[in-house]
């Protein structure tokens, strides 16, 4: 199937994102130059991203792929950093919790051929992968701080009683992990149900079989839950350890 649009197709979906901006100007939401200036930078991301795309998977190189996939997850590292709400070392940690996962991920699916070392699969697929595992660690990073502040007393009191900061933490570590996942386990519950995922959509309106195409998705799916698995463990099980000093102390 040849796919073709057309710059009036892209006008008039332009369109709907004006309704947006209507509904954020009728009830004074205070939204709408967010979405004006959300959809410019997206356009301009994408554009610029398509052009590169298209000039480096032409070159088909490893080198090329293993650049592009360490930008990639360099990038989603510090942009997870910053949701970190300054938890010491917390770059470090989402470094070594998404380059982890990425490594580990890729290497599970190129083995087993699901997907080629090329740029054109590696990178989507490691799109993906940061792409998730950055969320997951922001919302660790965000649940760390809120359980650590509101459950203070509790951690004191365990301390006091010789507790060390691991047996303190054990029940903000266990809901933190929880929450990192929790997205993606409400998403594959409602997989195929609520909703039509974007690859599995994507190969279908492209003329993929639709039994390949679940496939296909079913492949993301187990990696996505693998990855907010993964890399909520790794961020937590890490990040954790700044609420304490050397001497075991609460810093909180």
């Amino acid at each position: 199937m040849n796919l073709q649009i057309s710059p009036t197709t892209i006008a008039l979906s332009f369109a709907l994102v004006l309704v947006g901006v209507f509904i954020s100007y009728k009830e004074q939401l205070g939204t709408a130059k967010e979405i004006l200036y959300s959809i410019t930078r997206a356009v301009i991301q994408l554009v610029a991203v398509g052009y590169i795309l298209t000039y480096l998977f032409g070159i088909d190189s490893p080198l090329v792929t293993i650049g592009l996939v360490f930008v990639m997850s360099f990038n989603a590292a510090w942009n997870a950093h910053k949701r970190s709400n300054q938890i010491p070392n917390s770059l470090k940690i989402s470094i070594i919790a998404i380059f982890s996962t990425v490594i580990l991920t890729l290497t599970v699916l190129v083995l087993s051929g699901s997907i080629k070392f090329t740029p054109s699969q590696i990178v989507p697929i490691s799109g993906m992968i940061c792409g998730t595992a950055m969320t997951t660690i922001g919302l660790c990073y965000r649940n760390l701080n809120t359980l650590f502040r509101d459950q203070r007393q509790q951690i004191l009191e365990k301390l006091s009683l010789g507790a060390t900061p691991n047996q303190a933490s054990r029940s903000i570590l266990r809901e933190t992990i929880k929450s990192g996942m929790q997205p993606s386990l409400d998403s594959a519950k409602t997989i195929g149900i609520v909703t039509l995922p974007g690859m599995m959509s994507g190969l279908i309106f492209a003329g993929t079989v639709p039994t390949t195409a679940i496939m296909y998705q079913i492949m993301v799916t187990f990696m996505v839950v693998a990855t907010t698995s993964l890399s909520s463990y790794i961020a937590s099980f890490l990040a954790y350890r700044s609420f304490f000093n050397d001497r075991q102390q609460f810093l909180g």
